[in-house]
């Protein structure tokens, strides 16, 4: 029994370790971004400055930027494009995968994971030629099409729920007359709800938060998103740590409200095919 104890004592330490790793640098910039020069020196960096110093100067430099309102309109339209191809491509990728038996489909589902394991750094000069050839570079269908094509993590989700689907509702409706394009869009697809809502929320956290493929793909000022919006913005506020502070704190708000507001379906989702009836 005391053994027991300990054990339990040691696992809620660790879980209270790992919280603490992830909590605090949040809170860090979160009490950086309401100071001002002077606290930023004079107080704790895990300590919020007097109330009558507190200030919205900091929010307020950063919002009057206009590339701000540039980021959060190039980013929403490669989030709402990318991830709409996403789940059309996924969906009816999987199902076909799932449903139908033809020639060399496991060299074909082979290639598709082979794709997922290798590094991005190792197909880049390739895959820029392919941008470049496509006239894309510079311009927002960059990372659209990046951002469709080289990340398969929804066919794995949508093929583990598909899975879980008794094909008992295919032969159903087949024999009601329904045809395979009308048992895709009026059976199938609506029963994937659960899966589709797991892979929006983790495609839209991962493009907003990217910053790597904007920057290479989309240097043109008029093209910023969020993170080279942040980017720039932090080399134009060289020592002023409490405005970059606000202005991590504003990008990272779409990211928390979507994850906040859909977290409970992600669990669901990824896990909703891991157990056959």
């Amino acid at each position: 029994m005391k053994q027991r104890t300990i054990t339990q004592i040691g696992k809620q330490i660790i879980c209270i370790g790992m919280v603490i790793l992830v909590i605090l640098p949040i809170l860090l910039t979160l009490f950086a971004a309401f100071k001002t020069k002077g606290d930023m020196v004079k107080t704790s960096p895990l300590l919020l400055p007097p109330f009558e110093r507190i200030t919205f100067e900091n929010f307020a430099k950063v919002l009057k930027d206009k590339y701000l309102l540039v980021g959060f309109k190039n980013t929403g339209i490669i989030l709402v494009v990318s991830i709409f191809f996403n789940v059309l491509f996924g969906t009816m990728t999987a199902f076909i995968i799932e449903r139908f038996n033809f020639k060399f489909k496991k060299v074909i589902v082979g290639l598709f994971f082979a794709g997922m394991l290798i590094p991005t750094f190792v197909t880049e000069i390739a895959r820029f030629k392919i941008i470049n050839g496509l006239m894309l570079y510079n311009s927002l269908g960059a990372p659209i099409v990046i951002y469709v094509a080289s990340d398969l993590m929804q066919l794995y989700i949508y093929r583990q729920f598909i899975s879980t689907l008794p094909t008992s509702l295919d032969e159903s409706a087949l024999l009601d007359g329904c045809d395979y394009f009308g048992l895709f869009w009026r059976i199938i697809f609506p029963l994937l709800a659960p899966a589709t809502a797991t892979v929006v929320i983790i495609k839209a956290i991962n493009i907003i938060n990217d910053m790597y493929v904007p920057y290479l793909y989309m240097p043109k000022n008029s093209l910023r998103t969020l993170t080279t919006f942040l980017m720039n913005f932090a080399n134009a506020q060289q020592g002023s740590w409490q405005k970059l502070a606000a202005g991590i704190i504003i990008i990272m708000l779409p990211t928390i409200l979507i994850y906040v507001f859909f977290q409970r379906y992600i669990l669901a989702g990824v896990a909703a095919g891991a157990v056959k009836e």
